[in-house]
């Protein structure tokens, strides 16, 4: 980290590009080199990777201490950022694919790091694999381009090409087909629509794992490859259309998965999705800056949100006990900040700065994003910024139910968080129900009372006080991280901020980072009026999601005040039928992933039974049903032996006539 910032200062003061390349493999016809590329982008990535990381492994230290894999989880850890820091200094195609690949196994060990649990082993499975779809396209694509420049180095690959499209002297048409093949690596590493399955399932790891891979760094690695080959894909221009594209479809579809999510750490990882897709659609419209300006602040913000996350997991856990599905279900939890108020803190700092709220990080990159969706497409500004609404819904949602409001863990009534759909299909309707359960809406839970009313009421009066039990901070090793990951949640976003010429501000990014990519328009410095006018819209949207977040959600909320006066307060009575749709299509993952298991696993089923099958019966078969043939006309013929003379003869007679006829008539027709 140390020589990160060095690497950071040094780019900053002098802005030269350095590269360092060694032969490693060559002969007649091919060299393959690798070594150490150093500019403005790679410094970013540098200084990101080694602060959340060293940040992470401090939290780690205190979060894994009772683990029995301590020492396995430490040597995983440092070897994927190993691989990250490998990946981003990368000079060339074959390298930067050699420390993809060693990512993505990393990725595998941390996320299946409790392979014991079927859960997290299907999760690591899920996650390899399709990882695996996009780093084949991702291999093919660096081919085509080798064959197409003859280099897999980044100067020499855009040097060339740029003259070759320049001369007309490409096929456009293959181009761009390798181009998107080199996207569909991005596609599955950043979770973008339609490979961003395994993100969410990959919230099965240590919670440490979440917030350095699935928040700050590996995810990122797929924004980082696309802002790596920006000046080749910004001379296709079909393909920055895909681009934009998939990035605007992926954060509006993680955004409204993630408005019903009741597992708190797969409600961030959709946010993260989101987000990602926010960053994916910059890049997309060639705003460069903006993507990779996001991609500093919600790196931050989501790692202090996540880490956060796993503070109050650690905290639950003491109550209700290790099982994923009551410690990180927010129906467990509420009013975690009058008993952790540091976590609860810094989450709802985390939460602004998510939601941009000014002038809190990501504030500052997200408006920019929205700002030049407008400019390239109306379509893309709107989609951008409904998108920026239904995340401060969906995140104080999640704040609203896991610090405000009472406590539910100690409640032994508490079953599970059930949508309404599953309360049908579970025959829990009106008329199927006891008079001892009811259905408390305000976060969706279903509870099944044990006692009555008045015991309930009269709980806190009751000598099992005493035996309930209460969540308490986390210690200083956790703390420590959350504070100091508050502080580029606040203040890192400034360095965006349209300050006036030469201060700090719009230069670093745009000005700093213009060598890189030596295209696109800079924005201009010190204009506060324009920028401000162009705020107003998003701020306006995402206050428009808060206040709905709260009423719904908060702690004076509808529903609270339905459930104090002991009145069932169903949603169906509420909300019409498009409303409940819209929910349950949102709780159940827009059913993208049962319609994957359709198509793809039961579909790879039925074509491997078909296949056996063909193979037992048409194959074999053929083959079977010779030797069945020969064997039957053998039985069959040996009853004709009967070993006389005279009979053998009146057949070989027979025989005859019969050829003789044959010929006979042949040879007059």
């Amino acid at each position: 980290m140390i020589f990160s910032f060095n690497i950071l200062w040094q780019q900053t003061n002098g802005n030269t590009i350095y590269r360092y390349l060694w032969s490693w493999i060559f002969n007649n016809e091919i060299d393959f080199k690798i070594g150490f590329l150093i500019d403005p982008l790679t410094s970013i990535m540098l200084v990101l990777i080694t602060t959340v990381g060293v940040l992470v492994m401090i939290y780690s230290d205190s979060y894994m201490s009772y683990d029995q894999g301590y020492v396995r989880f430490f040597a995983y850890l440092s070897l994927f950022t190993a691989s990250m820091l490998g990946l981003v200094l990368s000079p060339n195609l074959i390298q930067i694919y050699i420390f993809w690949e060693l990512v993505g196994m990393c990725s595998y060990l941390l996320i299946g790091f409790w392979f014991t649990r079927p859960s997290a082993a299907n999760a690591c499975q899920k996650a390899f694999v399709t990882n695996r779809i996009g780093d084949f396209g991702l291999l093919l694509g660096i081919l085509g381009f080798y064959w197409i420049t003859g280099s897999f180095e980044f100067e020499t690959l855009f040097k060339r090409f740029n003259e070759l499209v320049s001369n007309n002297e490409v096929n456009l048409y293959f181009a761009s087909f390798c181009a998107l093949l080199l996207f569909l690596g991005p596609i599955a590493k950043s979770a973008q629509f339609p490979l961003h399955i395994w993100l969410p399932d990959a919230m099965e790891g240590p919670t440490p794992i979440s917030a350095l891979i699935h928040a700050a760094t590996m995810v990122a690695a797929g924004i980082f490859l696309v802002a790596r080959l920006f000046p080749l894909f910004q001379l296709l221009p079909f393909v920055m259309t895909v681009i934009s594209w998939v990035g605007a479809i992926t954060a509006f579809l993680g955004a409204t998965i993630a408005l019903a999510q009741t597992d708190l750490k797969k409600g961030l990882a959709y946010s993260t999705m989101s987000q990602l897709g926010y960053m994916m659609l910059a890049l997309g419209i060639g705003s460069y800056q903006a993507g990779l300006f996001h991609l500093i602040t919600h790196a931050y913000s989501k790692a202090l949100l996540f880490l956060g996350s796993g503070s109050v997991i650690h905290s639950v856990e003491s109550i209700v006990g290790y099982s994923p599905n009551k410690c990180q279900n927010m129906a467990f939890m509420g009013g975690l900040r009058k008993y952790m108020p540091i976590t609860g803190i810094t989450f709802l700092l985390g939460t602004f700065s998510l939601c941009g709220i000014p002038p809190f990080a990501c504030f500052w990159s997200k408006d920019e994003i929205i700002t030049d969706s407008w400019l390239h497409s109306s379509t893309l500004g709107w989609i951008s910024l409904i998108t920026a609404g239904l995340t401060a819904f969906y995140m104080f949602r999640i704040y609203f139910l896991t610090f405000e409001g009472d406590l539910r863990a100690n409640l032994n009534n508490v079953a599970f968080i059930y949508p309404l759909s599953i309360g049908k299909e579970l025959n829990l309707d009106k008329k199927n129900r006891k008079k001892n359960e009811f259905v408390l809406n305000k976060s969706d839970i279903f509870f099944e009372t044990t006692q009555n009313e008045k015991q309930k009421e009269n709980l806190s009066f009751s000598s099992d006080t005493k035996k309930l039990k209460y969540p308490k901070e986390s210690d200083n090793k956790m703390l420590f991280p959350l504070l100091i990951l508050t502080l580029p949640t606040l203040f890192i976003g400034f360095l965006g901020a349209p300050f006036p010429e030469g201060q700090i501000g719009s230069d670093l990014l745009s000005q700093w980072l213009y060598p890189v990519f030596k295209s696109g328009e800079e924005i201009a410095s010190g204009n506060w009026l324009e920028f401000g006018l162009n705020a107003i819209n998003s701020l306006t949207v995402v206050c428009s999601g808060i206040f709905i977040a709260f009423i719904l959600y908060g702690p004076i909320s509808l529903f609270s005040q339905n459930l104090e006066k002991n009145v069932e307060f169903s949603l169906e009575k509420n909300l019409n039928s498009f409303f409940s749709f819209i929910y349950n299509w949102s709780y159940f993952r827009g059913y993208i992933d049962g319609y994957y298991n359709i198509v793809f696993v039961k579909g790879t089923r039925l074509l491997a039974q078909s296949l056996s099958f063909f193979d037992e019966w048409v194959i074999d078969g053929f083959v079977n049903g010779f030797g069945i043939l020969t064997f039957f006309e053998g039985e069959s013929l040996k009853y004709l032996e009967g070993g006389r003379i005279s009979f053998y003869l009146f057949g070989l007679v027979v025989g005859m006539i019969i050829l003789l006829f044959i010929g006979f008539f042949g040879a007059m027709f």
